[in-house]
């Protein structure tokens, strides 16, 4: 899986446009690195092998951050430009959270071409949503939300949509921080 990673990394970081993921990308990787810590564990902290893993896991996490990152100014990019997307390009968590993006990028649009024409529309993204825009200041475990449907986990700077009642509670343990969105 390392081999596999290291290509798809390389690949999306040398080449401008979005390229193709397996469907199932995000949970093999989720699954790999849920078993190279696993294995890490088990070992003798100061054993060679233990400190060679670490490290090796501390390179899968990079270039799964890098990856994302540049995965994810590709989408947003695309979306905001109204562009469709090949099938077989995303993998299904990407067409997930694309779902929540679009209409916003839709939104913006419409926004934008309303102002063009000299039209101000008062806009109230945000307000009688059941959901909240966080950003995360501290590791939080993957969690069910109260639409029963799994989050997480996230690290600090994660940037999320999850149900109000779920967010009020992460803000006020101070795991996270809402973001106002307003056009």
């Amino acid at each position: 899986m390392y081999d596999r990673m290291y290509e798809i990394w390389k690949r999306e970081l040398q080449n401008i446009e979005l390229e193709e993921l397996p469907t199932n990308f995000y949970s093999e990787v989720a699954d790999f690195i849920a078993k190279f810590k696993e294995e890490t564990r088990m070992l003798d902290k100061k054993a060679a092998k233990a400190r060679l893993l670490k490290h090796e896991l501390r390179n899968v996490k990079r270039m799964l951050r890098d990856l994302m990152y540049a995965r994810y100014k590709k989408i947003l990019k695309k979306a905001s430009e109204g562009e469709k997307f090949s099938s077989g390009i995303l993998a299904s968590e990407e067409e997930q959270l694309l779902a929540g993006v679009l209409p916003l990028a839709e939104a913006f649009q419409s926004f934008a071409r309303n102002l063009l024409q000299g039209r101000l529309i008062q806009m109230n993204i945000g307000q009688d949503r059941k959901t909240a825009l966080l950003r995360f200041l501290n590791e939080v475990p993957a969690i069910v939300g109260a639409d029963m449907k799994p989050y997480g986990p996230f690290v600090p700077e994660d940037v999320a949509s999850l149900p109000s009642e779920n967010a009020k509670i992460l803000i006020k343990q101070g795991l996270a921080q809402r973001i106002e969105t307003t056009l």
